[in-house]
């Protein structure tokens, strides 16, 4: 890996458009490096995993919502739709797949100074291989890029220290990764990664306070803004540029503004993209920083006993943790029990605590109104706070694998005085967890979630395209995707009509 040094650049200083990040990263594009093998069989466990989301997904009201907006936009050849039989124009296809996979908080993750779910670059990049007819191979060499630039991005560059969405890396690796798919050049991906990046920064808000269903839309707007993007480029429109380093660009205004400088690694010529190799998937539907306690709340359950006796617990975990998902937020929102679904997925106290009691986590039943509102789970949520810890914070940044942590110390403290502590460092899922997952646990949750959703021959018939993706031929990519019935469909809410 090459570090890159980016900073801004004052208008009159010379500054060669090579030596632009979006340049850089476009090079990265156009490798011709052959996609290992081992990141070939983890896109295509990352295939099966947004699938499952979205299964899990398809009835919900913001999903419903996206279907019908796409559905609105028939187009030939165009691209699926989870769910549905119907072809429409790519970019709708990438919104309404990126809101089914992302709806429920439940797939790929990588957090460093930013964090992401890289798996959204999966429904842009694929809506635009069907559309344009590639392969199975063309597929793997477009997902291997969008990974690859998106972490390195989070690796190097913190968005939500300056209260900008964590999106803002995800619409320029999507227009990246779909470059490589389709074979363009280096001017055209470098002007289609700044229009992407420009269009596609927002503030954190989304995923402050009330946290409503646009949460799941921001990164499929992400995508369906690098299709744009692409489309655009491909036509000779240009991008502001240099768009990361200008005076008056991202990192002067948005970011650590005109002193500061970002270390940006990425791949050198010939270096392969394995960057997919160091992110993870959620084996529990919930806010990453909460897969760890999860799995602590779990095995502390029967040490704990009458929970009842406790008279608070504190989380003690990383300043992420902490000031996002934590006390540390100052959200009263978390602590409401009528708050929305994305609101107590981001409360680690509401999960910790129906974790405890119930000694599983599930992504219907554990937010559900009811459940939110037992006057046990109420009492038992208010005496949950988190701390920052200073040695959970520098392993949640440290760049060793080994060493890098998502998890907290739990001090449950009794009414008789008895404290127990326990802590965990990664969520059994994790790769360096007691139960890291492999394809079969991928397949596992694919069928899992897809019950009573895809019928079992659907989901046998999918399974078996996406394990095969890389034989796949020009044109045959339509069918990875799954249909499910009208019945299925039904109990989706009616969605208002909209403008379209």
């Amino acid at each position: 890996m090459k570090k890159h040094v980016v900073r801004t650049r004052p208008s009159a200083e010379e500054f060669p458009r090579d030596e632009h990040l979006a340049w850089k990263v476009a090079e990265v594009a156009t490798d011709a490096a052959e996609v290992p093998a081992d990141t070939s069989d983890m896109i295509v466990n990352r295939i099966i995993d947004n699938a499952s989301v979205a299964a899990a997904s398809i009835t919900r009201g913001p999903v419903s919502s996206a279907r019908a907006q796409a559905l609105a936009h028939p187009y030939t050849p165009g691209s699926t739709v989870f769910g549905v039989s119907d072809r429409v124009s790519p970019e709708w296809a990438a919104w309404a797949n990126g809101v089914a996979v992302r709806e429920l908080d439940f797939h790929d993750t990588f957090l460093a100074a930013e964090y992401s779910h890289p798996g959204d670059n999966i429904p842009p990049i694929l809506a635009v291989a069907q559309h344009a007819g590639r392969s199975g191979a063309d597929l793997i060499r477009g997902l291997a890029t969008g990974y690859e630039i998106q972490i390195d991005l989070v690796r190097a560059i913190s968005l939500h220290e300056h209260k900008i969405d964590h999106v803002a890396h995800l619409g320029p690796s999507a227009a990246a990764g779909i470059g490589t798919l389709l074979g363009l050049d280096t001017e055209t991906i470098y002007q289609a990664v700044g229009q992407a990046l420009h269009t596609t920064t927002a503030t954190r808000q989304s995923r402050k306070g009330e946290i409503s269903s646009w949460k799941a839309h921001a990164p499929a707007f992400a995508g369906k803004m690098a299709v744009e993007a692409v489309d655009r480029a491909m036509r000779g429109e240009g991008a502001p540029s240099p768009i990361w380093e200008g005076e008056d660009g991202v990192i002067a205004w948005l970011l650590g503004g005109p002193k500061v400088e970002y270390s940006v690694p990425l791949p050198g010529p010939g270096e392969a993209k394995r960057a997919i190799l160091d992110s993870y998937t959620k084996e529990h539907s919930a806010e990453y920083q909460s897969q760890a306690p999860i799995d602590l709340a779990r095995r502390m359950r029967e040490r704990v006993g009458d929970l009842s006796q406790i008279a608070s617990i504190v989380l003690h975990t990383s300043h992420h943790t902490h000031y996002v998902i934590g006390t540390g937020s100052n959200d009263p929102q978390k602590f409401d029990p009528s708050a929305s679904r994305e609101t107590l997925d981001h409360s680690v106290m509401y999960i910790f605590a129906v974790a405890l009691e119930d000694g599983e986590w599930h992504h219907e039943r554990s937010y559900a109104s009811e459940r939110a509102n037992r006057p046990e789970t109420i009492e038992l949520w208010k005496k949950i706070s988190t701390r920052e810890d200073a040695e959970w914070t520098r392993r949640y940044h440290s760049t060793d694998p080994d060493e890098k942590a998502f998890g907290a110390r739990a001090e449950i403290t009794l009414m008789n005085g008895e404290v127990i502590t326990e802590e965990l460092a990664v969520a059994d899922a994790h790769p360096l967890g007691a139960r890291p997952f492999a394809r079969e646990q991928y397949i596992a949750k694919f069928r899992t979630l897809a019950e009573g959703v895809i019928a079992p021959h659907e989901q046998d018939r999918f399974l078996d395209v996406a394990q095969r993706v890389s034989e796949l031929k020009a044109g045959e990519l339509d069918q990875l995707t799954f249909t499910v019935t009208d019945d299925v469909l039904a109990k989706a809410p009616a969605v208002a009509k909209g403008i379209f």
